[in-house]
């Protein structure tokens, strides 16, 4: 199967035009993930003569100033003029977006839903869902070969990031052949792994450094030592020099331990208002937890929001968390 065939008739229908103006929206807390793909689409579509405007609801992290174009990345509150198209990637639940995917609603001619994520709920007037897709950069990269664009080192850099980031360093069981033939692609069109790597997971500041181990000093694990829990507070945050942002990639390194099967982690967001992400290994299916709690993700990477008592929610969540275990 080619790119063309991949991508849908009705999504490259409303970005093959030769101009127009074009969003790239993104969900709060932008990622490596979503601005990987917006920055590779807005790219593409500005060759073909788009006027491209790229952001969200919040900042893009500092630990990604190395990306190309990022600069470009603005903080969206509202939304001004019309757009022809605006696109989301990654997105899953729109209200992920602060608002900012219903104040779209009235003035884009079409909203277009990019995705991979089980559960999406299919919030736009386009919607392009490929479960079997390990990263939503592979979806990218087929739409911009759809779309006749050369794949520049700026485009290339963008979808490697995005697949690198989305598959968890390419951990998680989605990966395919394919993954790595667009890697490949991209390496060959100019991408610097090594640079892409060093950028992304050797550029700590101290306030990161001081954070994780504030956080794993305060793990938990259940009874059998297959769950870990962590948990961060703003006032460990602030006492520790660091930011939420700096917790990224935290929740990974419990797994590293041969016995711990999965790990919850709580970040809190105001009185009893938690953000939760949750990742296992195998079998093990967090996602359907994350359903529960009105969000969503993959099997072994998935996140939602929970209200409560941390310490009442912990027990909640090993329960669930166990239970998903035992299934498996």
């Amino acid at each position: 199967m080619n790119v063309t065939e991949r991508v849908p008739a009705d999504v490259l229908a409303a970005l093959s035009p030769s101009s127009g103006r074009a969003l790239m929206l993104g969900h709060v807390h932008p990622d490596a993930d979503v601005l990987g793909t917006l920055l590779a689409l807005g790219e593409a579509l500005e060759h073909r003569g788009w006027h491209v405007t790229a952001g969200g609801p919040h900042p893009a992290p500092a630990a990604l100033d190395f990306l190309p174009g990022i600069h470009r990345w603005e903080v969206l509150k509202t939304l001004e003029g019309r757009f022809d198209v605006v696109v989301l990637t990654d997105c899953p639940n729109p209200d992920r977006t602060e608002g900012l995917i219903e104040a779209a609603r009235g003035v884009a001619g079409a909203i277009v839903n990019i995705d991979h994520h089980p559960g999406n709920s299919n919030y736009g007037q386009i919607n392009w869902f490929d479960a079997s897709a390990a990263a939503c950069g592979e979806m990218v990269f087929d739409l911009v070969g759809a779309l006749g664009i050369p794949l520049t080192v700026d485009i290339a850099t963008h979808v490697y990031l995005a697949i690198l980031t989305d598959t968890g360093s390419f951990h998680y069981s989605s990966i395919s052949p394919r993954t790595f033939d667009i890697c490949r692609e991209t390496l060959e069109a100019g991408v610097d792994p090594v640079l892409v790597a060093r950028n992304v997971y050797d550029s700590n500041n101290m306030g990161r450094l001081k954070l994780f181990g504030a956080v794993l000093n305060r793990m938990h694990l259940d009874p059998t030592g297959r769950i870990a829990t962590l948990s961060v507070d703003k006032q460990l945050t602030h006492d520790c020099g660091g930011t939420y942002e700096d917790t990224e990639g935290l929740i990974n390194l419990p797994l590293t331990v041969k016995e711990i099967l999965a790990v919850v982690f709580f970040k809190e967001i105001g009185p009893s208002d938690w953000r939760v992400s949750m990742r296992s290994k195998g079998n093990i299916d967090i996602n359907a937890i994350a359903k529960e709690f009105g969000g969503g993700g993959h099997k072994n990477a998935s996140g939602c929001s929970a209200n409560g008592d941390l310490e009442t929610l912990q027990a909640v969540f090993e329960q669930k968390i166990t239970t998903a275990i035992e299934r498996a």
